[in-house]
């Protein structure tokens, strides 16, 4: 992405840098997705389970209660029953994570964990099979690069904890996004319609042969949105093979290709309500984005002596998007070809020392990112175009150790050495180096019933952004602006009341220093002077009945700025009250039904750092689904927004000369309905 700021949200050009990876899959298959059969009509609700285990904390299995962070894995099972329609839909109800559908169509997110506000796409780092898909411009993340189908779980570890292990981009937290495999042979297909003129189509197929596994899967949506000129047309198509040469050897091949063309709505300001625009008018009829995004993963996984193992991954990504957006003096057309190399070998020594258990794990991470850029605009009457050849290369050294002491106290610590040079083409000067030493440490207890209580200590950063540093109108390199850096500290307890009753508490502060943010009294990126302090408390709990399951969350988030011009202002769109509550309940032969409603209160605009406009609105939205299943045979109803409430997920300052507020109306009440087959 380029020269136009999706912070600012100048109006006509808030979603520039927005994109995904998808294609048509023209295949409908008959059979069980997710493993679905005549039996769970049986048993709807899932036990909690005991023994979770994540490989995001440390790159390699481990059992939850060992890991001194808040950790959340959202299961196959509580995917199917879900009212998500996409990834972020899923973490809407978790806590300390704020979503935002930008556009309202389901095809540009903002996901918040831990209070970073407009700049939460680079804040926080997403991994798919453990492949980093953060971009290294503003466009951040994109979010439709796996559709919902495709993912077998996903593990969320919150806090810089991450930043060891991968690197840029983990400040606020890790989302890993685990795509199925190949096991017993499955089968399925699903044909969807509801509002908006929406069409949905998906299947899947799945299985192994011998020594090779493999799973395919591809899904095709077309919808008008609830705006003028918010359509959206994703396709997507997913592949992952995996083969055991022997006991000790596994190869493994994984794949996505995505593509869409999108409308760009905009906001509506406060005057243009005023004026007798209506909640779905679009005042950019024209503006638009065409995304394709592909990416092919391969590795090998080697194990050795007793339980110890060596990986090698690598993989490529190709990204094109196309945007055009309208403002007040012409037009703008940005036209970004990004190439992402990246190479990532790992040792993991899972070996007992002194007859203590103790795992060690040393890697490399190197990421190679070049970026095609051509810009044109028409600026009252003039026609400019510009090229641009932008580059960034990062090297980065890491080892982690965690060593258990008895059966209930672990111990971990972990350093890591990051180097990122940048370079611009043309640019004054052409090239630029940065570098961070990261460590973090903790410490976990378990007591009775595989509860457990942690502390922990984390220093994560990020590098400014390919456009952050770079600046399109004067072809110039920032070379003042730092990597932000934060310290995390953070303590935590959940506790297994039963083996159907748990409940979490954490605690966590993250002091940022030269925290990097757009100044929309400048048009700049800068580093702020003063330091920001978020301070959290996140709560939950989960019961499971024999046909019922409930689970709440709320978390409280004070995010501030500590000093200069702008000191104790709340930092721009993190709210500081955000509550959730969902419930799956068996109602009996066949049929589910599941609930779920969002909290989400006020907080200051986008761009607001004077807190000198009033608040956003907060919002409650409610959403419901139903789901009835006959041996191979489901349908399903979604009903989203059941109050039918008016509110806006996102608001930003913008608009010229006069600058007010901006919203981006989300929809009233929705539909879908469903039938799938499965086998």
């Amino acid at each position: 992405m380029t020269v136009c700021h999706v912070r600012s949200l100048s109006m006509g050009e808030q979603n520039m840098n927005r994109s995904a990876i998808s294609a048509l899959f023209a295949v409908l298959l008959f059979g069980p997705a997710s493993g679905a059969s005549a039996e769970e009509g049986k048993q709807q609700i899932p036990p909690v389970k005991m023994d979770e285990v994540v490989v995001t904390a440390t790159r390699y299995a481990e059992e939850v209660s060992s890991v001194p962070a808040h950790v959340s894995v959202i299961t196959e099972e509580d995917i199917r029953n879900s009212t998500a329609r996409s990834v972020p839909d899923l973490l809407r109800t978790q806590p300390g994570i704020q979503v935002n559908d930008i556009t309202g169509n389901g095809r540009n997110f903002t996901v918040d964990v831990r209070g970073f506000g407009e700049t939460a796409g680079l804040n926080t780092l997403v991994l798919v099979d453990g492949r980093r898909i953060n971009q290294p411009d503003l466009s951040g993340t994109d979010w439709t690069l796996i559709a919902l189908d495709r993912v077998k779980r996903v593990e969320i570890i919150r806090g810089g904890r991450g930043s060891v292990l991968y690197g840029d981009n983990a400040s606020g937290g890790v989302i890993n996004i685990i795509t199925k495999e190949g096991d017993v042979f499955k089968a399925g297909a699903e044909i969807a319609g509801g509002s908006y003129e929406t069409f949905r189509t998906k299947a899947h197929l799945s299985g192994s042969v011998e020594n090779l596994s493999y799973a395919f899967s591809g899904s095709y949506l077309d919808s008008d949105g609830y705006r003028d000129n918010s359509e959206t047309d994703p396709k997507d198509l997913g592949a992952n093979f995996s083969y055991y040469a022997s006991d000790t050897i596994r190869f493994h091949l994984s794949g996505d290709y995505h593509k869409d063309e999108t409308g760009l709505p905009g906001a509506i300001k406060k005057s243009d309500f005023a004026s007798g625009a209506s909640r779905r008018d679009s005042l950019n009829p024209e503006d638009f984005s065409e995304t394709e995004d592909y990416y092919v993963k391969g590795g090998t996984e080697v194990s050795f002596w007793n339980d110890s193992l060596f990986n090698m991954d690598v993989s490529f990504r190709k990204r094109d998007f196309l945007s055009f957006a309208t403002f007040s003096g012409g037009n703008f057309t940005g036209d970004t070809e990004i190439k992402t190399v990246a190479l990532s070998p790992q040792l993991v020594f899972r070996e007992n020392v002194a007859g203590l258990k103790n795992r060690l794990t040393a890697g490399f991470d190197y990421v190679d990112a070049e970026e095609d850029i051509t810009n044109t605009s028409l600026f009252f009457g003039f026609l400019s175009q510009g090229v641009f050849e932008l580059g960034k290369e990062t090297h980065g050294y890491y080892l982690h150790d965690d060593i258990t002491l008895g059966k209930n106290l672990s111990l971990s610590a972990g350093y890591r050495h990051d180097k990122a040079e940048f370079t611009f083409e043309p640019g004054t000067p052409d090239k630029t180096t940065l570098d961070e030493d990261l460590f973090t440490a903790g410490i976990s207890y378990t007591f009775q019933n595989k509860s457990h209580a942690y502390f922990s200590f984390s220093r994560s950063f990020r590098y400014p952004v390919l456009d952050e540093l770079f600046s399109f109108f004067t072809n110039t390199v920032d070379t003042t602006l730092a990597p932000q850096k934060s310290d995390n500290y953070e303590t935590g307890l959940k506790v297994h009341f039963t083996d159907t009753l748990y409940g979490n508490i954490n605690v966590f502060r993250i002091d940022t220093t030269d925290e990097i943010f757009f100044n929309p009294s400048t048009f700049a990126n800068e580093n702020l002077t003063a330091k920001t302090r978020r301070d959290g408390v996140e709560v939950s709990l989960t019961k499971a009945f024999e046909r019922l399951r409930l689970s709440g969350s709320y978390t409280f988030t004070d995010a501030d700025i500590e000093g200069g011009v702008w000191k104790n202002n709340e930092i721009p769109n993190v709210p500081r009250h955000r509550a959730s509550l969902s419930s799956m309940v068996d109602l009996g032969r066949g049929v589910v039904m599941t609930l779920s409603g969002v909290y989400v209160g006020k907080r200051p605009f986008i761009s607001d750092f004077a807190n000198a406009f009033d608040d956003q609105e907060d919002y409650l939205v409610v959403n419901a689904k139903f789901r009835y299943t006959l041996k191979h045979l489901s349908t399903f109803v979604e009903i989203n927004n059941i109050t039918n409430d008016e509110y806006s997920e996102y608001g930003a300052l913008g608009g010229f000369p006069i600058i007010e507020e901006g919203f981006l109306p989300s929809p009233k009440i929705n539909f879908l309905v469903g039938v799938s087959a499965n086998f």
